[in-house]
């Protein structure tokens, strides 16, 4: 793979470009966080109209005059009331009325019509044409949130069936390796048919049982809905299934050949063959998968996260930080450690699911190379540099576990998450520069000088992303936060990429606002391929999850007579790091939070400090066989050809170093996170 081509100032992309999609996927994103940032706008709407006319809330422009009576002689009126009173003969408990309860009660008409009174009057003060339009608008939007509070959840299985449907299209879903000739690819897609099809007819079986429950018409409409979704996945199967690409070449299948398969079609082949042949449950399928649906915004922030990534990677941002180094000749194995420290933070931005890999992962096994850094190192640091950013601020993954856990918060989480961070990439410093030797830097005279001079480049893009955020809080009245980021985060990086499509880094014939879009398009095709690829296998591990739901198997690994906190988490760190390699890391935390967390905190393990040690054992799982899912995805960016070309000469560790680094950081790190904390409250 050409890596000097990817710096070039063109649109940069991995994929075959679809405009057309992208585009349409882009102004999709844009309206649904535009959708999220309604009840912000609406805020602030109601604070300017109060700051403008007092008491904005009780203004009515339309307000009519009152029809009570203002002006009242209160005891003739009794007086009149009382005459009026004759017994009715046919009421045995009939009294004459009490004159005092209704004096009261027209002294109290009389104070509510004085009010409406002052109400009306201060509508005359105020209800100018102004005000009328102001409070049209600011009413008109609160009723387009309250009307289409579950639009959010099909703008999501829109976002999901463009984003799978482009995945499919070109083959791109995530497999531990590519087909490589003709039988291998009919596997694929013919297994990618069949689980599809396996998804329809669990969804038809869930709208049976609908059919016969009251009250379940939303719920049905948003079945049919994913039902045509793997319909056309389907389609699209069965399409690429005879429509083979010519540059597959003649073949047969072997051993290997199953490694083909999608890991989407794994998961939701073993799911369903549990939940059909074992629990008698036809539509488990269809229900866990659904579970995505409830969940929608916050899986529509993760489609968000991947289109920061994938705009990143349509900027200079990348080697501009890197320039800033270059001038103090880094040795490759200080150069891999300054790596892992500079792109956790980030890796965090970006949702530390892979995105950043995805992003900036090319650009960061270039420099490696160019640095000195074997083919193993590099990639070993690749892969690591997208997953030490999972526990540090403002991380989804941790927003989710919080909102799913009201036992902890997020801010506890990235505080402890901050040093748990500093052990780990400490001690990978201190491995690297162990093994590798040579890591001395031997700056050049003037490098500080050299560094600075690098630095000015950036500022612009300091000044128009701080711009940026100012600019919506000062709007919208949102600051920016864990919550907020995938809100805030698009617009800064289109703001850059606007910025970036300057002279320098423009076609000779494209103007600013042409550049801009090109790259936008760009970038809103490759967050497709993505999106669709990473949702697919969140859905399925959630459906994978479901056996373990379902089944004894929570009991069995905490039977009620266990007592001791340290032998349960011995179970929890050898259970999570197993679901943390099979599993994408968002489903996990959903089913962790379903089966594992309520027996595990009360057996006595403090709940901080369970999701810690959760979150660690998840980025030891990226980074572990049989899936290693950041493995793949560096695979993705630097190409299987690299890959394959790995040094196969020296020492054990250093023929499989790319794999052995990360387990050797990420293994101790999860043993001393789970078990040292726990000589402080469980002993």
């Amino acid at each position: 793979m050409n890596w000097r081509a990817m710096t070039a100032p063109a649109a940069r992309t991995l994929y075959p470009v679809h405009r057309l999609h992208g585009v349409v996927l882009l102004l999709l994103l844009l309206f649904t966080l535009l959708l999220g940032m309604g009840n912000s706008l609406h805020s602030r709407l109601l604070w300017v109209g109060e700051q403008t006319w007092p008491n904005y809330y009780l203004l009515n422009p339309d307000a009519t005059e009152p029809s009570c009576r203002l002006e009242m002689d209160v005891d003739a009126e009794v007086q009149k009331r009382i005459a009026a009173y004759k017994p009715d003969p046919d009421d045995l408990f009939s009294s004459p009325p009490n004159p005092d309860a209704i004096r009261q009660s027209l002294t109290r008409n009389l104070e509510l019509c004085q009010q409406e009174y002052a109400l009306y009057e201060q509508n005359l003060e105020h209800a100018t044409p102004a005000l009328g339009v102001f409070k049209t608008v600011e009413q008109g939007l609160a009723k387009f949130l309250l009307d289409n509070i579950e639009l959010t959840k099909y703008l999501f299985i829109a976002m999901f069936a463009m984003a799978a449907a482009i995945a499919a299209l070109d083959a791109d879903h995530i497999a531990l390796r590519l087909p490589r000739n003709r039988a291998e690819w009919r596997l694929s897609q013919g297994v990618q048919f069949v689980v599809n099809g396996l998804m329809v007819a669990s969804l038809y079986s869930y709208l049976g049982k609908l059919a016969n429950s009251p009250g379940s018409v939303g719920a049905a409409s948003l079945q049919y809905a994913w039902s045509g979704v793997f319909g056309l996945f389907m389609v699209i199967n069965l399409i690429r299934l005879v429509q083979v690409p010519e540059r597959m070449r003649a073949g047969r299948l072997n051993l290997s050949s199953g490694l083909v398969m999608p890991l989407y079609c794994v998961m939701g082949l073993i799911a369903m063959s549990y939940f059909l042949f074992v629990d008698g449950y036809a539509s488990g399928l269809a229900i866990y998968f659904g579970m995505m649906t409830n969940l929608s915004s916050m899986f529509i922030n993760i489609g968000l996260y991947v289109l920061v990534g994938m705009v990143l990677k349509q900027t200079r941002l990348p080697e501009l930080l890197l320039n800033v180094i270059k001038p103090f000749n880094l040795p490759a194995p200080l150069l891999a450690s300054v790596i892992i420290f500079a792109t956790a933070f980030p890796t965090a931005f970006t949702g530390a699911s892979g995105i950043f890999i995805l992003a900036v992962g090319g650009v960061v096994y270039d420099e490696l190379r160019r640095a000195g850094a074997g083919r193993q190192l590099s990639l070993a640091t690749t892969a690591m540099s997208g997953s030490l950013g999972v526990v540090l601020n403002p991380c989804l993954l941790i927003v989710v576990v919080a909102a799913l856990n009201k036992e902890v918060t997020t801010t506890e989480m990235y505080g402890w998450g901050f040093w748990v961070f500093i052990m780990s990439a400490s001690l990978f410093s201190l491995i690297v520069c162990k093994t590798q030797g040579n890591w001395k830097p031997r700056p050049a005279p003037g490098a500080l000088r050299a560094a600075l001079v690098q630095m000015k480049p950036l500022v612009p893009y300091v000044a128009v992303g701080a711009l940026v955020i100012l600019s919506i809080w000062l709007i919208l009245g949102l600051r920016f936060n864990e919550y907020s980021a995938p809100m805030i985060l698009p617009l800064v990086m289109l703001a850059l990429v606007l910025l970036d499509a300057g002279k320098d880094s423009r076609g000779e014939d494209e103007s600013r606002l042409q550049a801009f879009w090109n790259r936008s398009a760009v970038a809103a095709s490759d967050s497709a391929v993505h999106i669709g690829a990473l949702l697919a296998l969140i859905g399925f591990s959630i459906c994978l999850g479901g056996i373990l739901e379902r089944s004894d198997l929570v009991h069995v690994l905490f039977p009620e007579d266990l007592a001791s906190p340290w032998l349960a988490m011995l179970v929890i760190v050898v259970m999570l790091t197993f679901i943390g390699m099979v599993m994408d890391p968002f489903g996990a935390v959903i089913l962790v939070s379903a089966t594992i967390a309520q027996p595990a905190i009360q057996l006595g393990i403090d709940p901080l400090h369970f999701w810690i040690v959760c979150l660690v054992a998840f980025e030891l799982g990226y980074l572990s066989p049989p899936v290693a899912l950041n493995h793949l995805l560096t695979r993705q960016v630097v190409g299987e050809t690299e890959v394959l070309a790995c040094e196969r000469t020296g020492s054990f560790w250093h023929r499989y170093e790319r794999l052995l680094l990360p387990l050797a950081v990420m293994g101790p790190t999860l043993l001393v996170t789970a078990f040292v904390p726990m000589l402080f409250y469980a002993l």
